[in-house]
């Protein structure tokens, strides 16, 4: 998991033994962090068997003590049912907690959950308004996704420029949707003059992050000699890599490459 992997090189490269930290941890807990740290500890399996109903108790002690990202915690954990039983009406009371503390990825989830309709009424006008709060904080997933508001009028007037600045911003930020819409953007000519060597350059670095559409569209860009050489070897592999990933698109025109 890249989070659990984040924080042991964190801790490692401090001179800060992992084991050391949980066991003292263990030994005071007496304020919400240490309390919320813990429960971190148990969430990721780090230094312990991964356990998520303790993570979410500790979670919830820590919360009662006004601690922000242990709030945060509690609604993810309620989204998704980790370590309590599904609850997404009590995740949206917890991500609006954190949200009226100006807490980005809290403001991003309130976001989704309007944009998906997930135990509120979709309300895609509201949607914009939290991806903005949250884009505006630093929230590279939720400049993406203002971004798409913005370029497909959802909840907002349509605006290419303006979509192609967010996914600038957000790709600027290393994040592989940001990045994958901005390739998008030089593709097609959304908000910006096309150039496809441009294109093809983000596509690459999409794809070389694991990003399954970057890779599908990277195949296409082989496959069709668009601002590239054409080279099938190359467009087989990305199809390949995209289609491992679960791309429907990619697994059928895999499957007809291969017939031929």
């Amino acid at each position: 998991m890249k989070v659990k992997q984040h924080v042991i090189d964190y801790l490692n490269n401090h001179n800060v033994n992992s084991k050391e930290i949980y066991n003292w941890l263990l030994n005071n807990q007496n304020n919400s962090e240490s309390i919320f740290l813990l429960g971190y500890f148990n969430y990721l399996g780090i230094e312990t068997i991964s356990d998520l109903e303790k993570a979410f108790n500790l979670f919830i002690n820590a919360s009662k003590q006004d601690h922000t990202l242990a709030q945060y915690f509690v609604g993810k954990c309620y989204q998704f049912g980790n370590g309590i039983t599904k609850n997404e009406k009590l995740a949206f009371e917890y991500y609006e907690k954190v949200s009226s503390k100006d807490y980005a990825s809290g403001q991003f989830k309130l976001g989704w959950f309007y944009d998906i309709g997930i135990s509120v009424n979709k309300d895609l006008k509201m949607a914009v308004y939290w991806y903005e709060k949250a884009a505006n904080n630093g929230h590279l997933k939720a400049m993406h996704n203002l971004g798409l508001s913005y370029k497909n009028g959802d909840g907002v007037d349509k605006n290419n420029q303006k979509a192609f600045e967010l996914f600038k911003q957000s790709a600027e930020g290393g994040h592989s949707d940001g990045i994958t819409m901005l390739a998008y953007c030089y593709d097609s000519g959304t908000g910006i003059n096309i150039d496809k060597q441009k294109a093809v350059e983000l596509y690459q670095k999409a794809a070389n992050l694991g990003h399954k559409v970057g890779q599908y569209n990277l195949a296409i860009i082989y496959e069709e000699g668009e601002g590239i050489e054409k080279d099938l070897y190359k467009a087989i592999y990305w199809y390949e890599q995209s289609a491992k990933q679960g791309h429907q698109n990619a697994q059928t025109r895999l499957k007809e490459l291969k017939k031929n």
